[in-house]
């Protein structure tokens, strides 16, 4: 039986929107989120005219070849526990999701890009965007945006950004984007139902990271920083070990590999 096109896909459990066009599926879901809008919410697009990725870069996909979209979620009590594990578990959904469709290994770069490493060589296939954002009830919730890049042909990646390759370019053939879809939000379902039950994701995202141990570069709001990755703690920050030989956390950054 053909898949659906991404237009008419449907899943159970799930309330999904399609859009030909959209400035952002972040910045309109964020809009519904504070509208009070339920999770679940699933906004999926095929081009956007105002993508925006982490460090207030913009996020570039030529129209009708990624897989763009963004959900909405209402984490329980304490936020500041399940906020980061919903954004881990999407990272590690999406990981298995291409890995299962397109049989193309990837890894996490910290806090959540998928790349493809090879050696000292490295390729970004995804990035993720997490946002917060809260309503009239002031009650918060979390807006997760991913971009895949599936179907971009290889002479288009460089106009895209450093370092970005797509499943086309690695596996040399098509993927289907609903199929990915699909196997994305039943991972979701897979480890959100392991949350529930009580079970800590940290440990399968931790094992999932690229370049633990390894010499890192790290781009913050700030400034950039150089040291050894060491580990990752509860709330998703990354731990670096300085050349001085201390020890410093940081919650935000992009995280690249010093050669």
């Amino acid at each position: 039986m053909p898949l659906p096109r991404l237009v008419d896909y449907r899943r159970e459990g799930w309330d999904i929107h399609y859009f030909e066009r959209v400035d952002s599926t972040n910045t309109a879901l964020l809009e519904a989120g504070r509208q009070g809008a339920d999770e679940g919410l699933v906004y999926i697009t095929d081009e956007q005219t105002a993508g925006r990725g982490r460090l207030d870069r913009r996020w570039i996909a030529p129209p009708g070849t990624c897989l763009l979209l963004s959900l909405l979620f209402r984490p329980p009590e304490p936020f500041t526990y399940y906020a980061p594990r919903l954004t881990m578990l999407c990272g590690m959904a999406m990981a298995d999701a291409v890995e299962t469709v397109s049989g193309v290994t990837v890894q996490l770069k910290w806090p959540n890009d998928l790349i493809l490493t090879r050696g000292d060589t490295w390729r970004k296939v995804a990035g993720m965007l997490s946002e917060i954002g809260s309503g009239a009830d002031t009650q918060p919730f979390l807006v997760i945006g991913i971009g895949l890049n599936v179907n971009v042909s290889p002479e288009l990646l460089p106009d895209l950004a450093p370092n970005a390759t797509s499943l086309l370019a690695e596996g040399g053939q098509p993927a289907e984007r609903v199929a990915l879809l699909d196997a994305f939000l039943a991972r979701v379902e897979a480890y959100r139902a392991t949350l529930q039950d009580g079970a800590d994701v940290l440990d399968l995202w931790r094992q999932r990271l690229a370049w633990m141990g390894r010499a890192v570069q790290l781009t913050t709001p700030t400034g950039s920083v150089t040291g050894v990755a060491e580990d990752v703690d509860e709330t998703g920050a990354l731990w670096l070990r300085l050349p001085d030989g201390s020890r410093q956390s940081f919650s935000v950054g992009d995280v690249s590999l010093r050669i």
